[in-house]
Parts: structure tokens; sequence; C-alpha cells
């Protein structure tokens, strides 16, 4: 079976529609679902920008080094949605971190200390 995908990022939706059947079916993902406006904005402006990541410093203002972490924060954010077997303290923490609420080093201890309450390394 072969399946087409349509993205409309205008109403962040996905519609895949089974070419053999012909019926569209509307699913929003879990990992759209978890971003934020300003991340989805974010992805549609890469997406009109052929991935360009030069243009998208130009779209805004800031520099190419700038855009290149963005992107990786975006990335690790979509990763995280993705990894449902972890606990939920340990993906808060996460979260945490790449939402720059909680800094890196502190969250690497919280993560820790809370593995070894539990017994994990």
């Amino acid at each position: 079976m072969k399946i087409k995908i349509y993205i409309d990022f205008n109403n962040i939706k996905c519609y895949f529609n089974n070419v053999k059947g012909g019926e569209d079916v509307e699913r929003i993902p879990d990992w759209i679902m978890q971003l934020e406006e300003e991340d989805l904005a974010f992805i549609k402006n890469f997406v009109l920008a052929s991935g360009s990541l030069k243009e998208i410093a130009g779209i805004y203002g800031v520099t190419y080094p700038t855009v290149r972490l963005r992107l990786d924060k975006l990335i690790q954010k979509i990763q995280l949605t993705e990894q449902k077997e972890q606990e939920p303290y340990v993906r808060l923490i996460k979260e945490l971190a790449m939402d720059d609420k909680l800094d890196f080093d502190t969250a690497k201890l919280l993560i820790t200390a809370y593995r070894k309450e539990k017994g994990e390394k």
C-alpha cells in the first residue's frame, strides 16, 4: 500500500492519504503537538527556505551558528518526544534544560542523582 503525506503548516495538521482507498485521515503527530508555536514557525520557515540555514539566518537576523544551535535544540526536542520509554522525571528535566529553564550541568546532576537513587547507572 502506498501512502501520500500532505502537511498543512498553516493549520498544523497532517493528512495521510491512502492512495489505494482514496480516503484522507487527519492526524496530528505527537511530536508536533509538543512543540511551541515559535518552533512550528521555525520549521515552516526552514521548509520554505529549502533547508538553507544561511537563508534562515537572514530571515531571523542572526548568525549561522545561532540558527544551527536552534535547529539542534529543535531536533533534540523532537527526539525527546519520540522516546516514550523514558522516566517522566528524567524527561521533564531534559525538557527544562532544552527550553533553557534549567542549565545542562544542573540537569545532569539531577538525572544522575535520580538514577542513583533508583539503583540505575
